[in-house]
């Protein structure tokens, strides 16, 4: 073989390509009946974009970002991730004209450079939500919701939503002198990465995962005992909301977060899938929008990628496929079989029909290799008749079915196997 996938990639196909629609076209009728509207941003972006948002000292700027430049000498990044792009658009083409909040969703590719491991890639498929407009509390209501309604939808179980606060940015500075102070004895104790996140990102010592750092951090003072009085109050409702709304939770002192433009709430939804025990992470970015030079906006979303929905769902019964038929039609009567296989689809039954000139018997075996519903066999005798028979590869029963009738009737049995 002379060439193979690039590391950290995947070929999507068969079953898990109609899982991945499956799941895609589950996301897309929810925020439809939230009243959010899909946008489409580029796949690269120019890099300042994402030195700015996400900040230059986060590991996706230091070590995951795939940047290029193009032919003309301009610094071009594939996006690492949905937000930013998803403010410069809405910047750029003015949908501030729209009104607020404005409810957007996306879904499509993003790269990151890591190293790649179950429900982690270098190429991801990711869906995200933005609510852009709302300072009040009620935003992370609805966004806590849709989290719900979502992990409902899929039949996602045995999730924690982990919340936490991460201050404003005058409430922050305070705080991060505070973590210094508090790690500075500690230093020499600390892993190498650690060391060096002391002087550009003492933040991300809080979310360290070596071994060597953990009885250290749990000591750490926490953010929400150093905030400010109006952050303090907007967490207290956020909290209350979880309460009313019966949302269990976690309050996770250690969750801050990756990227440098949260503010106030952040949060997550964890599954135990191994090692990367995080399904999505969201947060308030009350700051972004007037970064980028815009008017101050306050905001709120999330993303997951659809690798790690697969992993959290791959044990629920959610991808069970429509009815599919397969017209089993031979010699002289081939046409006819396909001229009937034609006419289903048009009805929206999925059918198939053999292209490779097999037999009866070997079109049967193919039928029950491809775990068909039904198989509809049309020969000599079914077209001097006039009647079809169709098998139920189930149950093995056998009906035979009016010509004429034949559509009616496949509708009719694709109904009953939707419920």
């Amino acid at each position: 073989m002379l060439f193979r996938r690039p590391k950290g990639t995947s070929d999507i196909y068969g079953t898990n390509m109609l899982k991945t629609k499956h799941i895609e076209e589950i996301l897309k009728e929810m925020m439809l009946n939230w009243g959010y509207s899909e946008i489409r941003t580029p796949i690269f972006e120019f890099t300042e974009l994402f030195d700015r948002s996400v900040g230059n000292t986060s590991d996706i700027v230091q070590k995951e970002m795939y940047t290029f430049q193009d032919k003309g000498g301009r610094n071009l990044t594939l996006r690492p991730e949905g937000t930013a792009p998803v403010v410069r658009a809405y910047l750029e083409n003015a949908l501030t004209n729209y009104g607020k909040p404005l409810r957007l969703f996306y879904l499509g590719p993003m790269f990151r450079y890591e190293r790649p491991q179950a429900g982690r890639t270098r190429q991801f498929q990711q869906f995200g939500i933005e609510l852009i407009g709302s300072a009040s509390p009620l935003a992370e209501v609805e966004v806590f919701q849709i989290l719900i309604d979502m992990l409902g939808r899929l039949d996602i179980k045995d999730w924690q939503f982990h919340v936490n606060t991460v201050g404003c940015q005058n409430c922050r500075n305070k705080y991060l002198k505070v973590l210094k102070e508090y790690y500075r004895p500690l230093l020499p104790k600390l892993c190498s990465d650690c060391q060096h996140r002391f002087e550009t990102n003492i933040l991300r010592l809080l979310d360290c995962k070596n071994p060597q750092c953990a009885p250290y951090k749990k000591d750490a003072p926490h953010f929400v005992d150093h905030v400010c009085e109006d952050c303090k109050s907007h967490f207290n409702e956020v909290i209350s909301s979880l309460d009313a709304l019966h949302i269990p939770y976690v309050l996770d002192h250690y969750l801050v977060r990756g990227l440098d433009y949260y503010t106030r709430t952040a949060f997550e939804v964890k599954y135990r899938t191994g090692s990367q025990d995080a399904l999505l992470g969201g947060g308030r970015y009350d700051l972004l929008i007037e970064q980028f030079g815009g008017n101050p906006t306050p905001a709120i979303g999330f993303a997951i990628s659809i690798e790690r929905l697969l992993l959290a769902s791959k044990d629920t019964d959610l991808f069970s496929e429509h009815p599919l038929v397969y017209v089993i039609t031979f010699d002289e009567y081939r046409l006819q079989g396909v001229k009937l296989a034609f006419e289903l689809r048009k009805v929206g039954i999925p059918a198939i029909t053999d292209v490779m000139g097999r037999n009866l018997s070997s079109q049967m075996k193919e039928a029950n290799r491809l775990g068909v519903s039904y198989v509809i066999i049309v020969g000599k005798e079914e077209i001097e008749s006039d009647k079809l028979s169709v098998k139920d590869m189930k149950s093995g029963e056998q009906s035979l079915v009016d010509r004429e009738k034949i559509r009616e009737y496949m509708i009719t049995l694709q109904k009953d196997a939707n419920g």
